[in-house]
């Protein structure tokens, strides 16, 4: 089933918190010298425009980054985030939208290397063309869940995995738990960022638990909800566990997750971020 399409929700809170922390964790990854591998399992169309097609229709984008753009202090965690956002918006006003493989396009350097899965019949030619002229990245049509285990370990011996499905199948919760443990067999040093929806339902909890189960090593697990799902339908909030995140990461989400909630919270606004193992 491939119906899901990004386009329709770029830019929402959801796309704030899990883009905002892939930049700057990226950020704190590339102060190392030695070249590390970024891997995105369901990298999407790369490039969106705010002003036409699904993401106009929908405008999850108003009530996401649209809040923030005007913001003139953010807070540190959020900077490596607006700056590549001024990059593709060099004017006042906000037209396009980057995905997660554009944000890593402007971080990595010159040495580094990432590898981007996406099946989508649609959204995988796209992608090839937001990337064609950057040698650094590979563009593959590949299911995300067998090209994850295809690629580690790496040979840098360094990476950050982004692990950030549609979920639009039970399917796909059952299939992060199982593609996390061999993951982590193979490059249990790596740097795995796992975003997840708060729908209201059971589906996030059970899939979060069974990871856990895993024996994961030290993991910090972001969640933000904005408005309680009977104020808003649909997706209601988003969590992130980051499995071996950089050890200034967690002083800047506390600063910045309360700041986050006051601006995209649109009533009974809840952050949470707490250690749930290691």
């Amino acid at each position: 089933m491939l119906s899901y399409r990004h386009a329709f929700h770029a830019g929402n809170h959801g796309d704030v918190l899990k883009h905002a922390v892939l930049a700057r964790v990226l950020a704190y990854l590339v102060e190392k010298e030695r070249p590390l591998l970024y891997l995105d399992t369901h990298a999407g169309a790369g490039l969106y425009d705010l002003r036409q097609g699904q993401a106009r229709k929908t405008c999850e984008a108003a009530q996401g980054i649209g809040r923030l753009w005007g913001e003139t202090t953010l807070p540190a965690l959020l900077r490596p985030y607006r700056a590549v956002l001024g990059i593709h918006n060099p004017g006042r006003t906000l037209c396009r939208y980057p995905g997660s493989p554009l944000i890593a396009r402007q971080i990595l350097r010159p040495a580094d290397r990432a590898v981007c899965h996406e099946r989508h019949p649609t959204d995988y030619p796209l992608l090839v063309i937001a990337l064609e002229d950057d040698r650094r990245f590979q563009v593959l049509r590949q299911d995300g869940w067998a090209g994850l285990c295809a690629q580690l370990p790496p040979r840098e011996r360094r990476g950050l995995v982004l692990i950030d499905p549609s979920y639009e199948q039970d399917a796909d919760y059952r299939a992060v738990p199982d593609a996390l443990r061999e993951a982590l067999r193979r490059f249990p040093t790596g740097v795995y960022l796992l975003w997840y929806p708060l729908l209201g339902s059971a589906q996030s909890v059970r899939m979060v638990q069974a990871i856990l189960a895993l024996g994961v090593p030290k993991t910090l697990r972001v969640e933000l909800t904005v408005a309680a799902p009977r104020h808003r339908p649909g997706l209601s909030g988003s969590g992130l566990l980051l499995i071996n995140p950089p050890w200034m990461l967690e002083v800047e989400l506390r600063e910045a997750l309360p700041w986050l909630a006051q601006r995209l919270g649109d009533s009974d606004p809840i952050w949470r971020l707490d250690w749930v193992a290691g």
